[in-house]
């Protein structure tokens, strides 16, 4: 039998000709943090990474990161769809003197189809300097998607113009908040508050506290916002307020121990089925209301709230 041997030249030649064609570190469908991780590592289960930023980018469009154990995991900027999600692990941000989560939609690759990103479980404390726990601009370049917020606390941004969410996009979009805590902002609890003149943006707001805080939730231009079974509390100057051209429909709600509950400087408000109780005045602005709610307890009732919903007019009760 006569063998055939490659020279070793020839073979290390092959070899070096194989690794270059090797894929580079590809980015994961699901990445993990742990407070005992490193941002060195490739942010698998049994390497995990130390903080978002350091997963984020390790992690593939539409993939997941999640929380391995509990920890500080660190402010990040989301610049493509992206799941985090830390259920039934506490995990935290802590934004001293800066913003928890950055979403800048035009930073997005247009590629991005889905333009989703959700975030769950997340517990933000801004530390008494906090400016903003989640930003959400962008939407002139690239249109904007959907940011979905669910089972949040963010606290402590008690700067004159620090926020818990604020959403600023100019090019529309959706923002869905659930089962969501904002407290003790310098300024809004959540404000879907874009410049003048921007596309139509949708958020729903479903069992939320808004509490301690200048404004409970504040609505601008051209915002379709929808809050139901919430609790707006002991807000300084209002707990619902709405400008501009913004639309605000509030049910099966609290609006309680604010200056003012609801005070509408430009838009529409409609009121069904809530409690407006004990704040200094109850009403500031027209609101229109289904004639079911709860008006107890406030130091003045305010502008009186003009009914609607007669069984016979289209937008009443049917």
């Amino acid at each position: 039998m006569i063998r055939k041997v490659l020279p070793i030249s020839l073979f290390a030649t092959v070899l070096v000709c194989l690794i270059g064609t090797a894929p580079a570190h590809a980015q994961a469908t699901r990445t993990w943090v742990s407070g005992v991780g490193d941002d060195a590592n490739p942010c698998s289960r049994t390497a995990p990474c130390k903080t978002f930023a350091g997963a984020i980018s390790k992690t593939a469009v539409n993939g997941e990161i999640n929380c391995l154990d509990p920890g500080g995991f660190g402010a990040v900027t989301i610049t493509k769809s992206i799941t985090i999600d830390c259920h039934e692990i506490f995990a935290s941000i802590l934004n001293a003197l800066t913003n928890g989560v950055n979403i800048p939609f035009d930073s997005f690759n247009a590629a991005d189809t889905l333009k989703t990103v959700r975030l769950r479980n997340i517990n933000f404390n801004g530390a008494g300097n906090g400016l903003v726990g989640i930003r959400i601009t962008g939407g002139a370049v690239i249109a904007a998607g959907t940011v979905v917020i669910e089972d949040c606390l963010i606290d402590g941004n008690t700067g004159g113009s620090a926020r818990g969410i604020s959403d600023e996009r100019t090019g529309g979009g959706r923002l869905s908040i659930s089962n969501t805590t904002a407290r003790d902002m310098g300024q809004a609890a959540i404000a879907v508050a874009p410049p003048s003149g921007n596309t139509r943006l949708d958020a729903v707001l479903d069992n939320v506290h808004l509490k301690n805080s200048n404004f409970g939730v504040v609505a601008g231009a051209n915002v379709k916002l929808s809050i139901s079974r919430s609790v707006v509390s002991g807000n300084v100057t209002a707990g619902v307020f709405s400008s501009g051209t913004s639309e605000i429909n509030v049910s099966d709600s609290v609006v309680s121990h604010n200056t003012t509950g609801v005070q509408n400087a430009g838009g529409t408000i409609r009121i069904s089925s809530n409690d407006i109780m004990m704040n200094g005045t109850a009403f500031s602005g027209t609101a229109l209301s289904f004639t079911n709610n709860r008006t107890q307890g406030n130091t003045s009732l305010g502008t009186a709230p003009t009914p609607i919903g007669g069984t016979s007019n289209p937008t009443g009760l049917q």
